[in-house]
């Protein structure tokens, strides 16, 4: 893939992945009623849906800024977590597919975004090669260059 693929790609599915977690999580923040009807379908307390709500909104956030690699990391971790989780919870409360589903799709499309990042990282980053002098720090070469007493 062309860099300039690469790049508008990455920043594309990126700002509607973050688009999506910031609806969802606004919803949950605001405990929006289909939210409170899924948590106590789940067996879990709706105050819940403001945490998880607030995570996810600092996520996207965190996806969107081009500073921190490590924010990143957390974010795509957290969101990792969340779909596992959520998956999971379905399950044992015997939801069958519609509920189990859903989160595991977002899980695929949550690592297939971080794939392309690195490969965004890849295209983006420039390191420099090991033969440029700038890359090393200048020493004295020979004993004689110091001053003896």
């Amino acid at each position: 893939m062309k860099p300039k693929t690469t790049i508008r790609l990455y920043w594309g599915l990126t700002g509607l992945f973050s688009l999506l977690m910031l609806a969802d999580g606004a919803a949950g923040a605001l405990r929006e009623a289909n939210g409170q009807a899924a948590m106590q379908q789940l067996g879990y307390p709706v105050y819940l849906l403001t945490i998880v709500g607030t995570a996810k909104i600092f996520g996207a956030l965190a996806l969107l800024q081009p500073y921190s690699r490590v924010l990143k990391e957390w974010a795509f971790a957290g969101f990792t977590i969340n779909f596992i989780g959520a998956s999971a919870s379905w399950y044992f409360s015997e939801a069958g597919a519609e509920g189990v589903l859903p989160p595991l799709v977002a899980l695929a499309l949550l690592l297939g975004l971080r794939s392309l990042w690195k490969n965004y990282l890849r295209t983006t980053t420039q390191v420099p090669s090991a033969l440029q002098e700038s890359a090393f720090i200048s020493l004295p070469t020979s004993p004689s260059s110091h001053a003896t007493a």
